[in-house]
């Protein structure tokens, strides 16, 4: 799987959204500018909780803020705190966890105070192992709710905007106005799709915590249904366990007046929706590989979105064609000979001899990456090979494993040539070799 198709729908019990503030300025500002990380389709930003600072997934598609993955920060305190049950997309149970009232949450110029934090004790579920960089948590509905919001994929920065006239009347000369509505604290848009020539107009949730283009119900009263031309595939995973569903492409997508050609939906199965409440007419969402194609500004206020096309607009909709997806498992030691410089030592005026070999070097051990196979689709290239869940990755094409970063290793699977791959991994201790070819088989 070339992205990580992770998308929160949380039902709590004792939730409130009037509960969350939201996010105001400090000392009177106008406007602050956050940089943010982007990997695989995903923003992720840097954010203080209760003095701690940690990162979190920023994400339209949920209400709520969640901490999981805090056993590096064994520092955060937490207030006000009770226990609950946890449910969402997957199809497993729910999962325990804690509610906490009262947090202060800040970023550089805005605060949020008496923050709602929920949070998740089940280690089993990490983010961190699918993105490559330690990830805390996730935040939606309160980061966009009080302000003007710009999502800027190109400078990789997030701009508050104060709602007022002049910033108003500045975005909309430069922007493309779209009507949205919020619903339930999550953004909602009306869009066109055209499959297997049919035009079906859809309701779309807006969602930038889902890394993929648009995922799809599969709803038959809808003209809803997947193509014919698909692949089964692991989508993600969902706090009630992993989603699994299909892929295709689909002949046309369309917001406003910004039409996209053959992206490719993914269209989730039942099981995995079964714990999900739908708001009404709900037909699925639009993720981060549409979403990144603009420069946006949310304005949950006056329930519109602002389009701008950026330099990624044309890209080709590409997907991980090995079937492999690979996940950091770990970090080791490795050693390296570094060369070292040096002066050459002159004795009574006489250089040292020229003949002599170099042996000025030295070892370093540096912590790097261990990168893991974590799913494997089946009749899929990587899967035909050989190559099994669990398998540890040594070598990619003659390259030690641990000099890609998880983001390039994805890059060279979803490549847009039918390339050849050769990998070298563990196995029960043993080394093994395995080669195969990159394919589309939509």
């Amino acid at each position: 799987m070339n992205k990580i198709a992770i998308f929160f729908v949380l039902l709590m019990y004792s939730f409130s959204i009037s509960a969350q503030d939201g996010f105001q300025f400090k000392n009177g500002g106008n406007k602050v500018s956050i940089p943010f990380q982007f990997i695989n389709n995903l923003v992720f930003i840097p954010l203080n909780v209760n003095g701690v600072e940690l990162t979190f997934l920023l994400d339209s598609g949920v209400q709520e803020a969640i901490l999981f993955s805090l056993e590096d920060k064994e520092e955060v305190s937490l207030k006000n705190i009770e226990k609950v049950s946890l449910r969402g997309l997957g199809s497993e149970e729910a999962v325990e966890g804690l509610k906490s009232e009262g947090n202060l949450i800040e970023v550089e110029g805005m605060r949020s105070w008496s923050h709602l934090l929920y949070i998740i004790l089940d280690q089993n579920f990490n983010m961190s192992s699918h993105v490559g960089i330690p990830v805390n948590g996730i935040i939606g509905y309160s980061f966009f709710k009080n302000n003007l919001v710009e999502i800027n994929y190109d400078k990789k920065r997030v701009f508050f905007y104060k709602e007022n006239n002049r910033n108003r009347r500045r975005i909309e000369r430069k922007y493309h106005k779209v009507a949205i509505s919020i619903e339930k604290g999550k953004p909602y848009i009306n869009s066109m799709l055209v499959i297997d020539s049919v035009k079906i107009p859809a309701k779309l949730l807006v969602d930038v915590g889902n890394s993929d283009a648009i995922w799809l119900f599969d709803n038959s009263t809808k003209n809803i249904s997947i193509p014919k031309k698909n692949f089964e595939d692991y989508l993600g995973r969902g706090f009630s366990g992993d989603v699994m569903g299909k892929r295709a492409r689909i002949s046309e997508f369309e917001i406003s007046d910004f039409v996209f050609k053959n992206p490719i939906a993914a269209f989730p199965d039942s099981t995995s929706l079964r714990h999900v409440s739908m708001v009404s007419d709900r037909l699925g969402s639009v993720g981060g590989e549409i979403l990144k194609r603009f420069s946006i500004v949310f304005d949950y206020t006056n329930e519109s979105l602002f389009l701008r096309r950026n330099k990624s607009f044309s890209d080709p909709f590409l997907y991980n064609k090995s079937g492999i997806e690979i996940m950091h498992s770990g970090m080791q030691w490795v050693q390296e000979t570094v060369a070292l410089q040096t002066v050459p030592i002159v004795v009574d005026n006489m250089p040292a001899s020229a003949d002599k070999p170099p042996s000025d070097f030295k070892y370093k051990f540096e912590l790097k990456p261990i990168y893991e196979i974590a799913n494997i689709r089946k009749n899929s290239p990587g899967k035909n090979s050989g190559l099994q869940k669990g398998d540890i990755i040594k070598t990619v094409n003659g390259m030690k494993a641990y000099e890609f970063s998880l983001q390039k290793l994805n890059e060279l699977l979803r490549s847009n040539d039918e390339k050849w791959i050769t990998m070298e991994i563990e196995r029960n201790s043993q080394v093994l070799k395995f080669r195969f070819q990159l394919r589309d088989i939509l």
